[in-house]
C-alpha cells in the first residue's frame, strides 16, 4: 500500500501568487504522481494506492483556489492512474470532510450541520483506507470516496432549520 497525503498551500485568488499556486499543485498533485511513478514497478500484483483528497474537491469557500485545485487534481489523477496501473495496482482516493484530529466532541450547530450528527475523526478515514487495501475491495479502483458525515449532501439555505448567514459588508 502507498498512501500520499500532504497539505498544499491554502491561498485564494486575491493573495496567491503564480509561484505559490504552482507550489500547491506540486505538493498536492505532482508529488503523489511522482511517488506512484517511483514505486509502481516494485509493487506486487494486488497492491493498492490510496490518495487523500478533500471534500473541497466538490465544494469551496472563498479564497481557497490553490488548495481546492490541488485536491480536485488528485481525484482526476486517481482515476487516470487506476486505468494506467490496473490490473496490477488498484488506485483510489478518499475525500475527508471535517476531521478533528483531537477527537473533540462537538455539539450544537457544529454537530447538527452534518447529517450523521457529529464531526469526523481520524479513525473514520483509517477504516476506509484499511478496507480499500483489503481483498474485500479488490473490485474497486479509480474511485473517490467522500467521508464527511453527509455534509456535502445537505443543502443549507439562509433561514432553513435555524441556519443564518451574515454576509460581509461589500
Amino acid at each position: 500500500m502507498r498512501r500520499s497525503n500532504a497539505l498544499p498551500l491554502f491561498k485564494g485568488i486575491d493573495e496567491c501568487s503564480y509561484e505559490e499556486f504552482c507550489y500547491a499543485q506540486r505538493v498536492g498533485v505532482v508529488a503523489p504522481f511522482y511517488l506512484a511513478k517511483l514505486f509502481k514497478d516494485s509493487m506486487p500484483k494486488g497492491s493498492s494506492i490510496i490518495n487523500i483528497s478533500s471534500s473541497r474537491d466538490r465544494m469551496s469557500q472563498p479564497q481557497t483556489e490553490s488548495y481546492t485545485a490541488a485536491k480536485g487534481g488528485i481525484v482526476a489523477l486517481t482515476h487516470a492512474m487506476a486505468v494506467s496501473l490496473g490490473p496490477k495496482i488498484r488506485v483510489n482516493s478518499i475525500s475527508p470532510g471535517w476531521i478533528d484530529t483531537a477527537y473533540m466532541v462537538y455539539e450544537g450547530a457544529n454537530a447538527v450541520q452534518q447529517p450523521c450528527g457529529r464531526v469526523g475523526n481520524p479513525q473514520d478515514i483509517a477504516q476506509m483506507v484499511l478496507f480499500l487495501c483489503s481483498e474485500k475491495a479488490d473490485f474497486i479502483t479509480g474511485e473517490n470516496i467522500c467521508i464527511d458525515g453527509g455534509m456535502t449532501r445537505q443543502m443549507i439555505y439562509h433561514g432553513d432549520n435555524g441556519w443564518t448567514l451574515t454576509p460581509k459588508q461589500l
